[in-house]
């Protein structure tokens, strides 16, 4: 007992100490017993620290503690320091499997009644998107921020150049691989490096070819469902797209938490990325001229012939979430969820959210993306999800984290043509159930 005491304090110990060097914010006047709230860098930072800042003017007496994260690294820590017991009060996810790991192992408070006795709260959200924070029928996160959707990002001045118009089908995509190279420009930006851009191409492959029923399967812990045909086909299209010269030379050792795969766009190196909806506040920032100088163009992934997949289905992230760690203290818990209730999605979070270039997660907000400078990316955004049959949370978080860690490690040895699509399968059938 001793022994463990003293691991879980190094650990809760070497935790502080990361976070202090990945940023953090708060009032002079928290303390020990203050809530917690860990975030990621990049594109809702502001957002955040806006909202939470606001919170912690008026009501210094529950005054909230936020740090961010870079991506990759936020991802391993929090699942470190909630096994460890030493997670924050507010805890990020995206929901899915690694949210039911979180259920399974008891770290994260049910918040069914408290929606209960707050109708008002789940009643400001899409109705699609909420239901990503349940687990077997009760309510454990909620929705934080804005609509995520994997869209195809193109440089129009580089179409210009050659002459073509943005890929409707997947044959169209391949033929604009050689043109593109001829004229001296990678086809496609990757953020190989860290793993999880690679899984857009797989989801949609697997979407267009398939349809959602097998990913169903997959999720559903069916036996060898990885073996279907859908998958192989897929995986086999990236590796042709691979060997076709079709991303930009070096992809493996481009990081997406730098923002370098997009800056590959804007700059003019590479013709396209497909990507989240949530790099489109990166370029807003880094490269205003780009995207509101009528140079960016977004458009939804391709068809590919003979496919039972629905063209308006989409893959990404419905929205982020938080959760509440049921290891905070009783005071704690109820800052936060004061904070919930009151603190977010306030007409000022909504519309910084906005001006950000994102889409909230909420209901009644039309008139104000009209309203936006972004408008069109937003209104592509927000119709993307309002309108599809299928929404897919990024399999990484939908999965189990061991199944989701195999699956991502499998994938990038895909990319560098390491194994085979029937090497890809059988492994990834070993995990099911784990």
């Amino acid at each position: 007992m001793f022994n463990r005491k003293l691991r879980s304090t190094a650990l809760a110990a070497a935790l502080t100490l990361s976070l202090a060097a990945c940023g953090s914010s708060g009032p002079a006047n928290v303390s020990a017993d203050s809530p917690s709230m860990w975030a990621l860098t990049g594109g809702n930072q502001a957002n955040f620290q806006a909202s939470v800042d606001a919170w912690n003017k008026s009501h210094t007496d529950q005054s909230i503690k936020l740090d961010f994260f870079a991506n990759d690294a936020y991802k391993t820590k929090v699942r470190t320091a909630i096994g460890a017991g030493e997670g924050p009060t507010f805890i990020y996810g995206w929901g899915g499997g690694v949210l039911k790991s979180y259920v399974d192992a008891g770290q994260i408070e049910d918040l069914t009644d408290f929606i209960a006795e707050n109708p008002e709260v789940k009643d400001r959200y899409l109705p699609s998107i909420i239901k990503n924070g349940q687990v077997d029928g009760k309510i454990y996160a909620l929705p934080n921020n804005n609509v995520q959707p994997v869209v195809l990002y193109y440089n129009k001045d580089l179409f210009d150049k050659i002459g073509a118009q943005p890929p409707k089908t997947w044959d169209e995509l391949m033929a604009l691989v050689p043109k593109f190279k001829e004229a001296g420009v990678a086809p496609f930006s990757l953020g190989g490096q860290s793993k999880w851009p690679d899984l857009m191409w797989l989801e949609y492959l697997v979407d267009r070819i398939g349809g959602p029923d097998v990913f169903n399967n997959i999720a559903a812990n069916k036996p060898d469902a990885w073996s279907d045909p859908a998958v192989l086909e897929s995986l086999t299209k990236i590796q042709d797209l691979v060997n076709a010269g079709g991303f930009i030379n070096g992809f493996s050792s481009i990081a997406a938490d730098s923002n370098a795969d997009q800056a590959l766009l804007y700059t003019g190196k590479a013709a396209m990325v497909l990507h989240g909806g949530w790099i489109y506040q990166g370029m807003k920032k880094d490269a205003p001229d780009f995207t509101r100088g009528g140079k960016l163009g977004f458009t939804t992934f391709p068809t590919v012939e003979g496919g039972k997949g629905d063209p308006a289905n989409i893959v990404g992230n419905p929205s982020n979430f938080w959760s509440v760690s049921s290891k905070a203290t009783d005071s704690q818990k109820a800052a936060a969820l004061e904070y919930i209730k009151k603190g977010m999605f306030t007409d000022a979070d909504t519309q910084t959210l906005i001006d950000s270039g994102a889409v909230p997660v909420v209901t009644g907000i039309e008139s104000k993306l009209d309203a936006s400078p972004d408008k069109e990316f937003l209104n592509f955004a927000y119709g993307l999800a309002k309108d599809a049959p299928n929404f897919q949370l990024s399999w990484d978080q939908a999965l189990s984290p061991a199944q989701g860690d195999a699956m991502l490690a499998n994938l990038d040895q895909i990319f560098l043509n390491k194994i085979t699509p029937e090497q890809f399968v059988a492994t990834m059938n070993a995990t099911i159930g784990k």
